[in-house]
C-alpha cells in the first residue's frame, strides 16, 4: 500500500501508485521513498513506515514528517528550529550503531522530512506489556546499554531529553537496546544551560530541572533511573513517587521481584531530585554499578530526604507491639526503667584482645614503614540468651556516656547527613555481642532467608535478606521467649556502642584493612590499603573486638537501627532515645557498611536509609535491651 502524506489526506493508496488517488499528491518523496502506514504522531509531526524504492532489496526506513501542533509565529520558528536541529544531532549521532542512522533531509510540496534507518524490533514499553516487569539481570541490561549511548550522546555535547520505554528500540537481528528520537535533544556546546529554555520531555520520566527549563546531562540519567523503576513495577515513575512525602516508594511495588542493594542503591541516586545528589555523569553510574574494570571510587548514594514532620522521641512502632509482649511478661515498657525479670542481670565476665590500627613511626630504608596493629586485653560483662533448641545468644553490658555523634568537618567522605555533630548522653543498655546469626534467627522464627547458607559455618554467618519490619517481629517473639523486653538499638546507641569511646572514623583508628573487617577491599580509605574482597558474609567474630566487646561493627552486615531516616542531626534527641515518626512506611536507618560496600560506607558515623520492607543481603541487625 502507499499511504499519502498530505496532512489533511491521508488516504491509503494501491502499492503501485505514483500520485494519490484522492487529492493528487506524489507519493514517493524526492522519487525514492513511499510511506506503508503511519507509526505514530506527536507533538512536532507524524511517523511513516516506509521503503526505500531506489535499492534493489528495497529496504525499510522511517519518514518523519515536520507537522507541529503548536500556535503562534513563535511557537512555529522555535518548533521548525527543533526539528532542523533534529536533522544536525542524528546526522552526528548516528555513527553509534545503537543510535539510527540519518539518511536524508529534504523539504518536499512545502513540508519538511527526515529519512532515518528502520529499527526492527519492539520497544520498551511494548516488551513490558508483553512479558511483564523487568528482573534485575534485565535491568542492569538496560542500564549496561543506555549507559554506554548516553556516554556517546553526552560526549557530542547533546541531551537527549526524552528518555523513556518508547523510546527504547529493542533490535531484533542482535537484541541489543537503540535508542530513538532526538527531536527533544539538545545541544550543549557554547549554551549556558544555567538559563531557562524550553520545557520539553514526558512528564513522567522529566527530571525536576528540566521541568523548569534547564535540563543537564544528568537530566538523562535521571529519565533512565524512572525508565528503570517503571519497568521494574510496571508502575509509571509519577505514581512511584509520594507527593506528600516527597519520596520515592518503587520498593513498595515490587512483587516477587527481588533486586540486590547495590542495584538499588544506584537506581535511588539516579532518581534523585537534587542534582548536587544525584549521579553527575554516566562514569560514575557506571563506576557504581561496577560495569567496567578500574579503581573508580562509587560515589556515596543519598536519597531525598522526608519533609519536615512533628517527631515523637520513642521508637513508637516497635514500642507499641513490643508494648503488648511486655504487659505479658509482666514488664512495663519504658526505655528507661524496667522490673522484675529485666533488673535482675546474671552478669558474667569476657575477656579478649582490642586491636588498634596506628601509624608506625620507624624509619626504613628512608621512609615510614606505614600502619601496624597493636593489641591490648580487655574485659566486658555479659548475659546469655537461652533460645531454646540448644542456642544462645550473648548480650554485652554498654556502660553508659556522653559522646560527639555525627562526623567532623575534617572526616573523609563525610556527608551532609552526619552533621551537625552534637552531644549526646547514652544511658547503659545490653547489645548484641555479634549480629543475629541464621541459627538464631532460625530457632526464633523457624525458616532461614538469607543468601548465604551453603557453606559449613553459615549457622555463626549473620543472618540477611530481613527487612526492618522482620527484625521487629524477631524481636517480640524473642521478647515473649525470654522474658525481656528486646528491641532494635536507636541510631544513636548503636553509634556509641560502635565508637567505643573513640572519635576515629572506625573504632580501631583512622583507616580500616581487610584484616580487621569484611567490606569491599578493592577499595581504599585515607592511607588504607588494597586487601580481599570476600564477596558474600563471614562468620561473627572472625575479626576483633572493640573496647566494649562487640564484633562486626564495621562491615559484614549493615544493621537496622529504631529511627526513622532524617537528613540531618538538626533537632535530633540528646538522650539516647530514638528519633522516630509514627508512620509506618517511613525510611529506616542502618548503619555499619557490609561485605559489598566500600570502605567509608563502614564508617562510625556513615549512615545508610531504606524502606522498612527492605530486604538485601548486605541488611542484618543485633539486639538491644535497656536496663
Amino acid at each position: 500500500m502507499s499511504q499519502c502524506l498530505n496532512p489533511d489526506c491521508l488516504t491509503v493508496n494501491s502499492p503501485e501508485a505514483t500520485v494519490c488517488e484522492e487529492c493528487g499528491t506524489q507519493l514517493l518523496l524526492v522519487d525514492r521513498y513511499r510511506a506503508i502506514k503511519m507509526l505514530g504522531q506527536g507533538g512536532f509531526g507524524r511517523t511513516f513506515l516506509a521503503v526505500d524504492e531506489f535499492k534493489p532489496s528495497k529496504p525499510r526506513c522511517v519518514i518523519k514528517q515536520f507537522l507541529p501542533c503548536v500556535k503562534g509565529k513563535k511557537g512555529l520558528e522555535k518548533a521548525a528550529e527543533l526539528f532542523a536541529q533534529e536533522a544536525v544531532r542524528l546526522d552526528q549521532l548516528g555513527q553509534h550503531d545503537q543510535i539510527p542512522e540519518l539518511l536524508a533531509c529534504f523539504s518536499q510540496e512545502n513540508h519538511q522530512y527526515l529519512i532515518q534507518e528502520f529499527i526492527d524490533g519492539e520497544n520498551l514499553a511494548e516488551e513490558l506489556e508483553r512479558k511483564g516487569v523487568f528482573n534485575e539481570e534485565q535491568i542492569r541490561e538496560v542500564l549496561n546499554d543506555m549507559l554506554s549511548v548516553l556516554e556517546f550522546v553526552h560526549a557530542n555535547q547533546v541531551i537527549h531529553r526524552d528518555i523513556k520505554p518508547e523510546n527504547i528500540i529493542r533490535r531484533s537481528s542482535d537484541g541489543k537496546l537503540i535508542l530513538v528520537d532526538f527531536g527533544a535533544a539538545k545541544a550543549t556546546e557554547g549554551v549556558d544551560l544555567k538559563v531557562t529554555g524550553t520545557i520539553i520531555g514526558s512528564v513522567a520520566y522529566v527530571a525536576p530541572e528540566q521541568a523548569v527549563g534547564k535540563p543537564t546531562f544528568a537530566s538523562d540519567l535521571y529519565s533512565l533511573g524512572a525508565t528503570c523503576l517503571h519497568l521494574l513495577t510496571n508502575i509509571e515513575p509519577t505514581d512511584l513517587f509520594d507527593v506528600a512525602e516527597g519520596e520515592w516508594m518503587w520498593r513498595e511495588y515490587l512483587e516477587d521481584n527481588d533486586i540486590s542493594y547495590e542495584l538499588s542503591r544506584v537506581l535511588d541516586k539516579l532518581v534523585e531530585g537534587a542534582t548536587r545528589r544525584r549521579f553527575e555523569s554516566v562514569k560514575e553510574v557506571i563506576a557504581a554499578l561496577g560495569s567496567r574494570g578500574g579503581s573508580v571510587q562509587t560515589p556515596r548514594v543519598y536519597s531525598p530526604p522526608p519533609p519536615r514532620r512533628t517527631y515523637s522521641k520513642t521508637n513508637s512502632i516497635s514500642r507499641q507491639r513490643l508494648g503488648a509482649t511486655s504487659r505479658k511478661s509482666g514488664h512495663r515498657t519504658s526505655s528507661r526503667k524496667t522490673t522484675g525479670a529485666n533488673s535482675k542481670l546474671q552478669l558474667k565476665i569476657v575477656e579478649f584482645d582490642v586491636v588498634t590500627l596506628e601509624q608506625n613511626n620507624r624509619i626504613v630504608i628512608g621512609r615510614n614503614s606505614g600502619l601496624q596493629l597493636n593489641r591490648r586485653r580487655s574485659k566486658a560483662k555479659y548475659i546469655t540468651l537461652d533460645l531454646g533448641k540448644g542456642i544462645s545468644m550473648d548480650l554485652i553490658g554498654i556502660p553508659g556516656g556522653e559522646f560527639g555523634m555525627g562526623s567532623s568537618e575534617q572526616e573523609l567522605e563525610r556527608g551532609s547527613e552526619e552533621s551537625p555533630q552534637h552531644l549526646v548522653k547514652i544511658r547503659p543498655f545490653l547489645f548484641g555481642k555479634y549480629p543475629v546469626t541464621q541459627a538464631q534467627w532460625r530457632a526464633i522464627m523457624g525458616s532461614n532467608p538469607s543468601r548465604f547458607t551453603d557453606h559449613e559455618e553459615s549457622d555463626h554467618k549473620p543472618v540477611e535478606k530481613v527487612s526492618w519490619l522482620d527484625c521487629v517481629k524477631f524481636c517480640q517473639q524473642l521478647s515473649e521467649i525470654v522474658g525481656r523486653e528486646l528491641r532494635l538499638p536507636t541510631e544513636s546507641e548503636w553509634e556509641y556502642a560502635c565508637r567505643g569511646k573513640t572519635q576515629t572514623p572506625f573504632y580501631f583508628g583512622e583507616t580500616i584493612n581487610t584484616e580487621l573487617a569484611n567490606y569491599n577491599g578493592e577499595y581504599i580509605y585515607g592511607k588504607g590499603k588494597i586487601g580481599e574482597y570476600r564477596h558474600q558474609t563471614t562468620k561473627v567474630g572472625s575479626f576483633p573486638a572493640n573496647i566494649f566487646g562487640l564484633y562486626d561493627m564495621h562491615g559484614n552486615v549493615a544493621e537496622w537501627c529504631a529511627d526513622t531516616w532524617h537528613d540531618n542531626y538538626q533537632g535530633a534527641p540528646t538522650d539516647g532515645s530514638a528519633w522516630s515518626s509514627n508512620r509506618r512506611r517511613d525510611a529506616r536507618i542502618l548503619r555499619g557498611g557490609s561485605w559489598l560496600h566500600l570502605p567509608g560506607s563502614c564508617r562510625s558515623a556513615h549512615r545508610l536509609r531504606s524502606s522498612p520492607d527492605s530486604k538485601s543481603d548486605a541488611f542484618g541487625f543485633r539486639i538491644a535491651s535497656s536496663v
